[in-house]
């Protein structure tokens, strides 16, 4: 494959220059856009009892054309890379410029700062490797425990290069790996089943995961959670104190929260925290950050999808409400400055604000000591599914491990626990702050106005007072 410099130049017919031309013209009397090519491999596998279910290999391409003017937006794209597309696409997105007259914005800055390899992440291993690698999964995790009743398990590796033109002959580029490994077990034991999940992943390639000491211990950690649930009880019910651990958890933040400190949702006020900047939102000692800079995370970009360096953005800052996750548009709307957040799922997607990584960092106590001050509670580890409104800050979340707190002590392992609750709100409900601050394994994807795009979640252990819980069970 080419470099990132040349790849949409030299594989193609298009000349830089006349592109160039395009883009220039088109965007003339606007107050920003630019032209997003974009060139991806992607590839999975799936296995399933012991067979290879599925295995597929794609590869996309194309542009997308953007013309920005007040709030107004004009897009354009196509599958197609050629001049003559593009100039369609020039066509079509004059009329968001008409009777207006404004002046570009500034390029954004550039940067030395590379996060990852420009390697391959598909080339990094052989198709052999890599369904041995499935196969090799499902047969550890029989020979672990014989109640293990079914396997399944995925692979996914992608490949996503850009190159962002701007008017005046400014471009960027950046060579994004990705790869994830999912493991799912489903444990069996006097006719009741329960399931455990392992998952992780980053931008890197295939290498670590491939080697027996990641996978292995992720089959354990699977294997682990299933055997805890099966001894599970019914949730209790009702208004109690929430103990919730590191890492995963933070995922409640990233809903909860997150969602509601992105630009646009702030400029338009329909976010819950609309109107509240330089005011407290939550429990001294709450400090959330989004950081698209931490090396090979899931999450994290070089430059986001408008060239913008990302960077280390505090949100909160010890319960005060101190900024917003901004891309170019929401942030001169604003007077504010962009903080690489600027994110779309593909060229034929539209720039919004968007999470990278986003964590609360660490406080002073012991996670012992947290646990030890809960006379009556739940201790939550793992969550699946969740909802938001993102107006009110109202949440649902899905335990998939959670466990009873009983006099300072994690107790017997629960079934159904439900989190309920409102973002903005739980946030000064937040009692103590572990020092224990860890990132998820890089599994996480986040959905917003029908795109999705790679994430990372955090937090340390948290206790939380007051937090409603669904279950089945009264609470004593």
């Amino acid at each position: 494959m080419a470099p990132a410099k040349d790849l949409f130049f030299s594989t193609t017919q298009m000349n830089r220059d006349r592109v160039q031309s395009i883009v220039d013209d088109s965007l003339a009397g606007t107050d920003d856009g630019e032209l997003f090519l974009e060139y991806a491999r992607s590839e999975s596998f799936s296995f399933d009892d012991g067979r290879l279910r599925a295995a597929t290999y794609d590869t996309t391409q194309g542009f997308g054309l953007r013309a920005v003017a007040g709030e107004a937006t004009g897009y354009a794209h196509a599958s197609e890379l050629s001049e003559d597309a593009i100039r369609r696409a020039a066509d079509a997105i004059t009329a968001v410029r008409a009777g207006h007259s404004g002046t570009m914005a500034a390029a954004p800055p550039r940067t030395n700062t590379h996060l990852y390899t420009d390697n391959s992440p598909l080339d990094s291993a052989s198709f052999e490797a890599k369904v041995k690698l499935m196969g090799d999964v499902d047969a550890y995790a029989r020979s672990k425990d014989s109640r293990v009743h079914q396997v399944s398990c995925a692979l996914a590796g992608e490949l996503q290069v850009v190159e962002i033109i701007r008017p005046g002959g400014e471009n960027y580029t950046d060579v994004r790996p990705l790869v994830r490994l999912s493991i799912s077990l489903v444990v069996e034991e006097n006719g009741r089943q329960e399931s455990g999940f392992f998952g992780g992943g980053g931008r890197r390639d295939y290498t670590d995961y491939i080697a027996p000491e990641y996978w292995q211990a992720g089959v354990d950690e699977a294997l682990r959670q299933a055997l805890v649930n099966l001894q599970s009880t019914p949730a209790p019910a009702g208004e109690m104190t929430v103990v919730l651990g590191p890492g995963w958890p933070g995922v409640l933040l990233h809903e909860a929260v997150g969602h509601g400190l992105e630009g646009d949702f702030n400029r338009k006020k329909t976010s819950a925290f609309s109107g509240l900047l330089g005011q407290r939102v939550a429990a001294p000692g709450v400090t959330v950050v989004d950081d698209g800079t931490m090396s090979e995370r899931r999450g994290s970009l070089s430059i986001d999808d408008e060239g913008t360096p990302t960077a280390r953005t505090t949100l909160i800052e010890d319960g005060i409400l101190v900024g917003f996750m901004q891309d170019r548009m929401n942030a001169r709307l604003m007077g504010m400055e962009p903080t690489g957040n600027g994110r779309r799922e593909s060229h034929a997607s539209q720039v919004m604000p968007r999470m990278t990584n986003t964590y609360m960092t660490s406080g002073e106590h012991v996670p012992e000591e947290i646990l030890a001050s809960v006379k009556n509670g739940i201790y939550a580890v793992h969550f699946g599914g969740g909802q938001v409104d993102i107006t009110s800050g109202k949440f649902v979340f899905s335990c998939t491990e959670a466990y009873q707190i009983e006099d300072g002590k994690i107790s017997a392992p629960i079934k159904g626990a439900t989190l309920i609750g409102n973002g903005p709100e739980v946030m000064t409900r937040v009692a103590m702050i572990g020092n224990d601050m860890k990132l998820d394994d890089g599994i996480g994807t986040c959905g917003k106005n029908g795109q999705t795009v790679p994430v990372g979640v955090g937090q340390p252990t948290l206790r939380i007072d007051g937090l409603t819980v669904g279950g089945t069970a009264q609470a004593a």
